[in-house]
Order: structure tokens, then C-alpha cells, then sequence
């Protein structure tokens, strides 16, 4: 099994070469039962890891290509009335899949974005005064353009914080580019299917023994001074909620995991605390992304281990 995870951060990093980081959060993520903001400029592979992810887990797969025309129904579903039966039947949206790829979400407004909220955190979707469950496993993969972009829309800070990671794609260096040209000089081919390499039932073994990797009290302490340290922070404005310091702890353990650490260690926290609480944070002073990742390095550096 651990292998097989194995190949898949070997076959995301092939890829999109260059994404040796950002496919080791995604594991992190797939691990921690979370879901996963893809975010940077257009054309640097945000859409082919994420889709490469999702062919490399059996199961369903569905795409959404976020517009500002989209509407609540085109994600969940709808009900439509069926003449021969003189009854309302539900027609499933792309929603009830085992993964969800919202490509561009920050292309359509707030009041679209929010109906993930529901299914996002408690796995459910309500239409029409009923509930209907969705599949396990359930993830939903995103990518979105940077902030500011022409024909961009802020993503609610409720929206946000149902993201258990959010990874930063930048351009690689200028080796790692010089051997994407020479793969498509050679006309290798864009688009590849992935065989399965994880069944749905494997990556919930995995997940569930993720979850069972031992966190000591200590260490439960340094997360919650971490977060208490990140909401006092000068520079940092809003609040950590409680979701927060969980999503820290559960990406923690599916470090821990990866890294065959029998338990949580606090370096197991400080090298996903970045990802996992900058883009639940804002700057006081204005600064962007890069201010708080700053202010988050100071909180690391100054916050004893319990």
C-alpha cells in the first residue's frame, strides 16, 4: 500500500514536472479525508494534476468548469417532473462523484462557490427539503486562479475553510521548463490516461489508518498555541475557527504516516502548517499571501514545542 502511494507521487510529478511539493500535499490531503485548493497563474498544471489524481483513484470523476453563468442546480442536481409517473424525479448533479474537480472556481460568484459548503464538510447534499448522501470516498479538488485576476470572485472565508490544504503552484526554474519544451518538441502527447492505481476500499484503509496514527497530548498543545499565536498575531487578521487546528492535526498524522513516523511529531505539524492555515488567514496590513506566509514563519519560529 505504500507503494502504491509511492507510484502515485512518482506518476503527479511526472506530470507536471516540477510539482514535487504540491503532489506531496495532495497526498496529504487524499490521506487526511480533506479537500484540496489548487491555486496560481493560468497554464502551469493545475487542472493536469488534478485530473491526473483523480484517474488514479477508482471510482467516479466528475468536472465542473466554473463560469459566471453557472447556477447551484448544474453542481447538485435538480428535480424534474416525469409525466409517466405524474412524479418529480432527481436528476443527480456532477456533485455525487467519488471526486469532484471545480476547475476555476473563483470564476463565479460567492453565492455559486457556496453551494459546496454542505457536501464539502458533512458529505450530504440538500435540495428540495431532502438530504442525500454522498459517495465515500468524497474529495473535491479546485483550482483558481490568482486573486485579482480579470473575471475573478473572491472565495467566502466559510468556502475557504472547508479546504483542508491550499497549495501554491508557481513556474518551475528554467531547467525544469527547458525539459517541458523538449518533451513537446518531441510531440509527446498532452493529455495521457492514468490506469487506477488505488481502489475506493485501498485509499479507505489508508485513510482510516491515517486517522489512527497516535497524537500525544504535547504535541495537541502545540497545535492549539500554534493557532492561538496565529490569532494574535499582528499581521494576521480573522480568526483560526476549531476546523482549523482539526485540519492541522488530521494533515499532521497523514505526514506522520507518509513519513512511517509511528506517531505525530512536531515537525510532522510545522511542515504542513503553512499550507493548511495560510489561505484561512488575512493580512491586517494588506500584504497578500506573501505577508502571511511570512507572519506564519515568525509564528513557527517562535512557538516552543510543549
Amino acid at each position: 500500500m505504500k507503494e502504491k502511494l509511492n507510484t502515485l507521487h512518482r506518476r503527479l510529478t511526472q506530470t507536471v514536472l516540477g510539482s514535487e511539493e504540491p503532489a506531496y500535499l495532495i497526498l496529504v490531503a487524499l490521506l487526511s479525508k480533506g479537500h484540496v485548493l489548487i491555486q496560481g497563474a493560468p497554464g502551469i498544471g493545475k487542472t493536469s494534476l488534478a485530473k491526473t489524481l483523480a484517474q488514479s483513484i477508482a471510482g467516479s470523476f466528475k468536472r465542473v468548469q466554473f463560469t459566471p453563468d453557472l447556477l447551484p442546480a448544474d453542481i447538485l442536481g435538480y428535480s424534474m417532473f416525469h409525466q409517466g409517473t405524474g412524479q418529480f424525479q432527481f436528476v443527480q448533479g456532477p456533485v455525487f462523484s467519488n471526486i469532484l474537480l471545480a476547475d476555476e472556481i473563483n470564476r463565479t460568484s460567492p453565492r455559486i462557490q457556496s453551494a459546496l459548503l454542505e457536501c464539502m464538510n458533512e458529505g450530504q447534499v440538500s435540495v428540495d427539503g431532502v438530504t442525500r448522501p454522498l459517495q465515500s470516498p468524497f474529495m473535491v479538488l479546485a483550482t483558481q486562479n490568482n486573486q485579482y485576476a480579470a473575471g475573478t470572485f473572491p472565495l467566502p472565508e466559510p468556502q475557504l475553510d472547508r479546504f483542508l490544504v491550499a497549495i501554491n503552484m508557481r513556474l518551475p526554474d528554467v531547467a525544469t521548463q527547458t525539459n517541458i519544451l523538449q518533451l513537446h518538441a518531441q510531440n509527446a502527447p498532452d493529455q495521457v490516461e492514468h490506469a487506477p492505481i488505488l481502489t475506493g476500499d485501498e485509499l479507505t484503509l489508508l485513510q482510516s489508518q491515517t486517522a489512527n496514527i497516535m497524537v500525544n497530548e504535547n504535541v495537541c498543545a502545540y497545535i492549539a498555541h500554534l493557532c492561538e499565536a496565529a490569532r494574535q498575531h499582528k499581521s494576521l487578521g480573522g480568526g483560526l475557527s476549531a476546523r482549523a487546528s482539526i485540519a492541522l492535526m488530521r494533515a499532521a498524522q497523514a505526514v506522520a504516516f507518509l513519513e512511517n513516523h509511528q506517531a505525530v511529531h512536531p515537525d510532522d505539524v510545522k511542515q504542513v502548517a503553512i499550507p493548511v492555515l495560510q489561505h484561512r488567514l488575512g493580512g491586517r496590513d494588506g500584504g497578500g499571501a506573501q505577508n502571511v506566509r511570512v507572519a506564519l514563519e515568525d509564528v513557527l519560529l517562535n512557538t516552543p514545542v510543549t
